[in-house]
């Protein structure tokens, strides 16, 4: 703050620069001012000075009161939805589920697809037939993608004893996401496989590339109509369900160009990843 004295006889007008500070009581604020100098108002080149000594004081009040305030505020803990995976950042997650019947190296070659174009998805695969390949498994992980829990042989957990849901879930690929088949769960199954140290993992997009219509399985281009008409926010931090033995992984090249157009991004391949899934999903 400045203010300027009135003229004397025999003495100028005097510039008087003033630091106010507030302190929070309550609901109250108190003030106080302090005199930091003065300048004749005729000496420009003496206020120029004294600016010059207060501009840094008053930009580290500021810097001080910044930080003050930051500290004040605890930081938020994102939320979980089941829905999105753990997936905050915006982007769009692909998601494989099951495994491709007749024809396994599907998946890596999906994989190696992904990779070269910078996305990383994830794999939810049946361990009846993964274990059989467990260099597939790790060649997806090596390759950026994180490959996950679909139980042993993918049955209606909600129909199983908790004993059974234990065991389809133990013996499921070991990660730290479960997505139950077909994705049927309730309290039950969730808190067994939280117990176990699994979050649900379900999708915000469902492509339909499981159903046959007119008698044949739904095409690609029926699969990218579905997932680009689907509503922004089921896209932006959103999941996208397929599997490996549709049309689906037919329709990705598509999906990603209809995506982009839209201003969407995909979830960013980084390199290798571990067993786990972290949360918030690393995707930027």
């Amino acid at each position: 703050m400045i203010e300027v004295s009135p003229a004397r006889s025999g003495h100028p007008r005097q510039i008087v620069f003033l630091f106010e500070t507030c302190e929070a009581e309550g609901s109250i604020s108190i003030c106080s001012r302090r005199r930091g100098g003065t300048a004749a108002a005729g000496n420009f080149r003496g206020m120029a000075s004294m600016l010059r000594r207060l501009i840094p004081a008053v930009a580290l009040t500021a810097l001080l009161a910044g930080l003050m305030t930051a500290q004040a505020t605890p930081a938020q803990a994102a939320t979980y939805y089941n829905s999105r995976c753990g997936n905050t950042s915006g982007r769009v997650l692909l998601t494989f589920d099951d495994w491709a019947y007749g024809d396994p190296y599907r998946a890596t070659r999906i994989g190696a697809y992904l990779q070269s174009r910078n996305i990383r998805a994830a794999f939810f695969l049946i361990n009846q037939y993964a274990k059989n390949y467990p260099g597939i498994v790790s060649t997806l992980r090596q390759q950026g993608h994180w490959v996950l829990n679909h139980t042993y042989s993918h049955p209606n957990l909600t129909q199983l004893s908790d004993s059974n849901v234990s065991w389809q879930i133990r013996n499921g690929i070991y990660s730290n996401r479960l997505r139950p088949p077909g994705g049927a769960y309730n309290s039950r199954v969730s808190s067994i496989a939280s117990s176990l140290g699994y979050r649900i993992c379900t999708w915000t997009i469902d492509t339909k590339d499981w159903q046959y219509v007119n008698g044949i399985r739904r095409s690609t281009s029926s699969i990218r109509y579905i997932v680009r008409n689907s509503s922004w926010s089921a896209k932006s931090s959103g999941v996208i369900l397929g599997h490996l033995h549709t049309n689906y992984p037919n329709a990705i090249s598509g999906i990603i160009y209809d995506l982009h157009q839209q201003g969407l991004l995909f979830c960013r391949n980084r390199g290798p990843v571990g067993r786990t899934m972290p949360f918030p999903a690393s995707c930027t």
